[in-house]
Parts: structure tokens; sequence; C-alpha cells
């Protein structure tokens, strides 16, 4: 039996950048807090709180009055970043720098009058934090569906930016749908390269196996689509947090199995999974 391993499974430069840097200062003998979870991954963030790092948010940032607050790799609104600082606040910023670069996008176009269209998901942070940055009306568009429906407000000129985890066709798909209305319209394709290749990658191998394993935090949105790309391609597609979760029972006439994994999950929990499947099939 044959098992392939994505080369592009595991930590992105932009997760990785962020979970060292809070490891480098929880060594630092500080007051280390991180806004929101600095990924979505329980592993690393119960690792970090071992450390004495604490996750807070917008209800208990006010009772925080010394320390380092550290921004996740999702990024934030910029009324938080504001907050943190009117605080006296350390600040530490590691939101990923392809997110970071939509903040941007965002401020410069809607301060130009432009409405602010985002494709992705409305509850995931990165998306609102992205909405955070516009001082325009922000529309948050997931399905062709929604792209249908779109009016924009007033006629006025459009800016399209997307969430960085997500799944390229759609994203290609809903731009198509809301082309064809005719608006003055201008898109920023701000998925990130690495989401593109993983989802690639996974599509194409899980397309040859005969079972895919897909390794990723429960509340992660790049893993979840990852699933949805393996499952559609694979009909023996299971979707995993960590090896204790993998309940595995293989015929014998499977051939390949496929191992993938999303961009906030570490390689030791990979190579656990990808270890127990060739020791014990």
């Amino acid at each position: 039996m044959e098992i392939r391993l994505a080369k592009s499974a595991g930590f992105c430069f932009g997760v990785k950048r962020a979970v060292e840097q809070v490891y480098t200062q929880a060594d630092s003998g500080k007051k280390i807090y991180t806004y929101g979870p600095i990924i979505h991954n329980e592993e690393v963030v119960k690792d970090l709180e071992k450390k004495g790092v604490h996750v807070i948010d917008e209800t208990n940032l006010d009772e925080v009055s010394e320390g380092t607050v550290i921004i996740r790799s999702h990024g934030v609104e910029k009324a938080v970043c504001d907050r943190i600082q009117e605080r006296g606040l350390e600040c530490v910023d590691a939101t990923c720098p392809f997110v970071k670069r939509i903040h941007k996008v965002v401020e410069k176009e809607s301060a130009a009058g432009k409405q602010i269209v985002i494709i992705g998901s409305a509850t995931h942070p990165e998306v609102m934090g992205i909405m955070g940055w516009s001082s325009t009306p922000v529309v948050v568009i997931e399905t062709e569906e929604e792209a249908e429906n779109f009016v924009s407000e007033n006629d006025r000129e459009i800016c399209v930016v997307s969430q960085t985890t997500f799944n390229y066709i759609k994203f290609h798909k809903i731009v198509e749908k809301l082309t064809k209305k005719g608006y003055n319209i201008s898109v920023v394709n701000t998925i990130c390269n690495a989401t593109e290749e993983r989802q690639t990658e996974a599509r194409e191998i899980a397309r040859e196996a005969d079972v895919m394993i897909v390794i990723g935090g429960k509340h992660s949105s790049n893993s979840r689509k990852l699933y949805e790309i393996c499952a559609k391609e694979c009909e023996h597609t299971y979707f995993i947090q960590t090896l204790a979760d993998l309940k595995l029972e293989l015929p014998k006439s499977v051939g390949l199995v496929g191992i993938t994994a999303g961009a906030s999950t570490p390689n030791n929990i990979i190579e656990e999974v990808q270890n127990y499947v060739r020791i014990n099939f």
C-alpha cells in the first residue's frame, strides 16, 4: 500500500511566522496575550497556555493593564489595534502579510469611495478583521446565489477582495456572476498562493486515492475546505484533528492512502498520522 503525503501539508508561511513569534514572546518573561487564538488549532493553543500565554478578545481586552498583546495571524479590525495602543500595551502584529495586504487594499479603495465586497465567510475572523478596515459599507458574499442577488449601494464603484483561504474555483464563479451585472468593478484576487497550491494538490491526490485523510483544526476554514474538495473526489475521506480521532479500517484492496493537512496543522501531528498508517496497515 502506498501512502502519499501532500508536499504542501502543514503550516503555511503566515501561520509559521505567527506561531514562532508567540513562542519567542512566551520566553521573554512578560505577560503575553493573543487576541483570539493565534491559529485555528486547539493543540497549539493548549501548548501555549501551558507556557502562560492567555487568549483574550473584545470582551476582556479592557481588563488587561500590562503586558504584550499579539495580533493573531487572521488579523483584526483597525479599531482593535487602536484600543490596544490607547491602553498603552505593547502590540506585536503577527497578522499574515497576505492578510495585511488586504487591509491596505480595503483601506485605500474604501477611502476612494468604493463599496467593498469580500468573497468569504462573514463569520470567519479574517473576514471580520478585513471589514474593520473599510470606511464604506461592506458586503460579504459566500455563494453564487448571494452574488446573483447582490445590488450595489447607489451604483457605487466596487472593489472585490477575497478571504485568503477561500476555494479559488468558487471565487472565480462568484466573480463571474458579479462581473455580469455591469457595475464598475475592480477585482483583487487575494487568495493566498499557498491556499491555491494546497487545494490543487489535495484534489489531485484525492482523485487517485482509495482513502484520503485530511488533518486540521475543527474551526479551521482552510482545513474544512480541503475536506470538501477531497470528499468530492474520494468517497472514503476522513477529517481528523489528531491521531486520536482516526478510526480507520482499511480493506486489503486499498492501494493508495492520501494525506493532506490544513495551514494550521503542526508537523508532529502529520508525522504521527503518517507513521500510524504506515505501521498498522
